[in-house]
């Protein structure tokens, strides 16, 4: 085949996944969309520029995306760094004043900040926001049960309440809201770790969105892992929430936060795999998805 041809053939193929993008463009125009990010996407160089390609697409085709990130990769790290030692207890890390102040400076000094950069190359359209910002994100202290126990685990919490009014501002006026997930303590007691997929869906659902999409390290969910098999494209609350009890503790609280966002009005919350190029775009824009898909129970 000739160089031209060759040309000719990619140009066709790339027209061919513009008309199918086309109703997906029109049925999402206008709608916000939260995207949790975290995993590979946020350590590999090459996949940190295919999001922030993603999130630019969606808003110039006239989506309204909103950016949850945790940091738990660089936490770690500049823990390891300063000679912090973390303890873990049920699977989390047990967060001490001292950690604390680590965790708020990665999350909302480091990654935040590269995020923010990488998005306002091409133009200033992205904004940080902490948790704290305007009283955004309020939390309260977690406590875990072991063996009968109540555990504390220092300043570790779950979003308790939202208030979306100043990311309303922000995107009435084009703005992409990054958030930190650092939330006020409502009990008055500084401030709190929280998990950033359930973040993500609190923020969701206060806004509104029409979908959480939550990057990830996997395919999707797999109803019988290790079986690649058993990886499934849809499946429904209901469906779900019988399935949680039986997944591990890395897909479990991914799944949850699926179902909060789903039961407080979100239309469809994505599970995605963040070590793929652009699987955003595929999951939204084309007709085959990529990753797993959770939706309202059919009336």
């Amino acid at each position: 085949m000739s160089s031209l041809l060759q040309r000719l053939r990619a140009a066709q193929d790339k027209a061919e996944v513009l008309v199918q993008a086309l109703p997906w463009i029109r049925e999402f125009a206008g709608q916000t969309i939260v995207v949790k990010y975290g995993g590979n996407a946020m350590v590999n160089d090459e996949l940190k520029q295919a999001f922030v390609h993603d999130i630019m697409f969606f808003h110039h085709v006239g989506l309204k995306p909103v950016v949850v990130h945790g940091g738990g990769p660089q936490i770690n790290s500049m823990l390891k760094r300063l000679g912090i030692e973390s303890e873990f207890r049920g699977g989390l890390r047990v967060t001490t004043p001292e950690a604390m102040e680590v965790v708020r400076m990665v999350l909302a000094g480091q990654v935040q900040r590269e995020l923010v950069s990488l998005i306002n190359q091409d133009a200033p359209y992205a904004v940080g926001m902490s948790g704290e910002d305007a009283g955004l994100l309020k939390g309260r202290k977690r406590y875990i049960d072991i063996d009968g126990q109540k555990v504390d685990l220092g300043q570790v919490g779950d979003v308790h309440e939202v208030n979306p009014a100043s990311l309303h501002d922000l995107i009435d006026n084009g703005r992409i809201p990054v958030v930190s997930t650092i939330a006020m303590d409502i009990e008055g007691d500084g401030i709190l770790n929280v998990n950033a997929d359930t973040a993500a869906a609190a923020i969701a659902s206060a806004l509104g969105a029409n979908k959480l999409l939550m990057l990830t390290d996997v395919e999707g969910l797999y109803l019988d892992w290790p079986n690649k098999d058993s990886l499934v494209s849809e499946i429904n609350a209901s469906e779900l929430a019988e399935l949680l009890p039986k997944l591990d503790a890395g897909m479990k609280p991914k799944m949850e936060a699926a179902l909060h966002a789903i039961d407080a009005g979100v239309q469809a919350a994505h599970i995605i795999d963040g070590r793929m190029a652009h699987s955003m775009l595929l999951e939204i824009f084309t007709d085959a998805g990529v990753g797993t898909r959770v939706t309202k129970d059919e009336k």
